[in-house]
């Protein structure tokens, strides 16, 4: 089986990812327009944006510890079976049998 080389790089994995998935952001946007609205803290627009970036980096970690454990679960190899195929059968055998 074709092993799959992963040298990614994990800043651009996780640029894509914030992209991909912008809609968890929105409470951050939110806070933000609320800080131009009404005044509230600007702090609390970059704790949201901060948690969201802090899920979205372990969320990238958990999938990459899963995916090299599946992995390494995948490359074991099978223990080698005794061939009981009659038509495999090699010469050394066919002459002990008759």
């Amino acid at each position: 089986m074709r092993k799959l080389h992963v040298d990614g790089n994990f800043l651009l994995a996780l640029l894509i990812n914030l992209v991909f998935h912008w809609e968890g952001s929105i409470p951050a946007w939110i806070l933000l327009i609320l800080h131009f609205v009404i005044g509230l803290s600007v702090k609390w627009f970059w704790i949201a944006l901060g948690l969201w970036m802090l899920g979205m980096i372990l969320w990238m970690m958990l999938v990459g510890k899963f995916y090299t454990w599946a992995a390494k679960c995948g490359n074991t190899p099978d223990p080698p079976k005794k061939n009981v195929n009659p038509y495999s059968v090699g010469q050394k055998d066919r002459s002990t049998k008759n």
